[in-house]
This record gives C-alpha cells, sequence and structure tokens, in this order.
C-alpha cells in the first residue's frame, strides 16, 4: 500500500489535527494544479456562474464551465502528463478539493474515476474525505459508483467499511454505501444490497430514499425477478419514492 503521509506546506489546522488526510507531495499535482487553474480560470464565465450555482443549491461557487468546454480544457491540462501514482491522485483530489469553485472538484472526480485502478485500499480515507467535504449529489454519486465501487471490487475486505457507512449519521456516507455497487451487475452481492436497503428504509431524507430506489432500479436490469420478489415482501417498509424508482426496470407497479 501506498503511504499517503506527505504534508505540504498549505496544511489546514484539520488536516494537523487529524480529521482530514494529508496531502502527499507530489511533483505532478504541482504540474497539473498549476496548469488547471490557469486554463480553467481562464476560460471562466461569471455571466453562468450564478444560474449554475443556483441549479446546485448554492453547494458551491462556479466559474461558469460548462460540462463540454470543461472537459475540453481538462484535456488540454492532462496532456503530457504521465500515469500518476496513487500519491499522485491523492494530492491532485485533496488539493482540487480546496479550491472552491465547484468544477475543480469535477476535475477531480473525472481523474479518480480514470485512475482508481491506480489506488490501493488505503485511497479509501481520501475519498472518504471528498464524500463529506463540501458534499452534494453531483459529486457524491459519481465518486460511490465509480471510485468507491472500484476500490471495494478490488479489495472485498473494503466490505467492512461499506457496512460501516450504510450506519453513519452521515447520509451522504449512507448513500455511497448504497451506490457502491451501482455498476457491478452480475458480481453484485445482493444480500448486502437489499441488507442495506432494509437498513436505511426508513431514513427521512430525499437523498438516501432516491439512493435505495436507484440502486434496486439499477439491479433490476441484471435481476427483475430478484427485486421484484424483494419489494413483494418488503414494500410497506419504504417510502413510495423508493418503491417507484425500484419498479421502474422491472414491469411491476
Amino acid at each position: 500500500m501506498v503511504c499517503l503521509m506527505g504534508v505540504t506546506a498549505g496544511e489546514t489546522a484539520g488536516e494537523a489535527a487529524g480529521t482530514a488526510p494529508k496531502i502527499p507531495s507530489s511533483a505532478l499535482a504541482d504540474d497539473v494544479l498549476g496548469r488547471l487553474t490557469a486554463t480553467y480560470g481562464a476560460a471562466a464565465d461569471p455571466g453562468r456562474a450564478p444560474a449554475m450555482r443556483a441549479y446546485m443549491k448554492d453547494a458551491a461557487p462556479f466559474l461558469g464551465l460548462t460540462t463540454p468546454v470543461r472537459r475540453a480544457l481538462s484535456h488540454t491540462v492532462l496532456e503530457g502528463t504521465p500515469r500518476p501514482a496513487e500519491s499522485d491522485c491523492a494530492a491532485i483530489a485533496l488539493r482540487c478539493w480546496r479550491l472552491p469553485e465547484r468544477e475543480y472538484h469535477y476535475f477531480a472526480v473525472d481523474y479518480l474515476r480514470r485512475h482508481v485502478g491506480r489506488c490501493s485500499s488505503a485511497f479509501l480515507p481520501v475519498v472518504r474525505h471528498l464524500l463529506t467535504t463540501v458534499p452534494w449529489w453531483d459529486t457524491v454519486d459519481l465518486l460511490a459508483a465509480h471510485v468507491v465501487g472500484g476500490l471495494v471490487a478490488a479489495d472485498p475486505d473494503l466490505t467492512a467499511d461499506m457496512d460501516a457507512w450504510i450506519e453513519d449519521e452521515n447520509l451522504w456516507l449512507a448513500r455511497a454505501a448504497l451506490l457502491h455497487q451501482l455498476r457491478y451487475r452480475e458480481r453484485t452481492d445482493t444480500a448486502r444490497l437489499f441488507g442495506y436497503c432494509l437498513r436505511q428504509a426508513g431514513h427521512e431524507d430525499f437523498f438516501v430514499r432516491k439512493a435505495i430506489g436507484w440502486c434496486l432500479r439499477e439491479y433490476a436490469k441484471t435481476d427483475p425477478d430478484a427485486v421484484r420478489d424483494f419489494l413483494a415482501r418488503e414494500r410497506d417498509r419504504f417510502a413510495p419514492l423508493s418503491v417507484r424508482e425500484a419498479l421502474k426496470n422491472t414491469g411491476a407497479s
């Protein structure tokens, strides 16, 4: 496992107190962040930014970059850069998360999706920090399905962490636990999927209820009978929103 203990001069008080992962030293991160802030900053569109911020319920400020523009700029930023080590991934993601504008967070999410295979189970605390810092569905869902899911698939011992997350009071960790198997298809641990849904069946928050329906709906593309049978037994325990979402791919109502 890669040790993510390098510290930059910009370490925060929270990191010094052990409440957030320390940012490793990384020449690659220095290069990428320099390119990134210059490229994104030069292309910022202040006229678009307020509407984008409002759409995301004021979760974070925006530069005003549309998705196609941002992705094209990201390609330019990363052109010619080498494949990262795990410590580079941590440094890039954590440093992006320190920047206020949401597009930098999106860059980090896209980077981790691309390079999750370079990361070991030791990377999970970094992802946990990203999930619980400036959290909203736009970053949480992609991190859960593509990064957390990839890490757990590579190291099944991390299912113990998912078992802890589904019990956590932080709704975004619970949502991530529900969604981490979203792309597993035939590899889905059905007992764990259904068990997680039951554990949070009475949750009051919209985002957890929606996630229950979403993960069941996605698994129904693989085994609709299993989802139908599960809800036939348990649907009275779930909010109507969860049931409606879950049954969209089953032919049931």
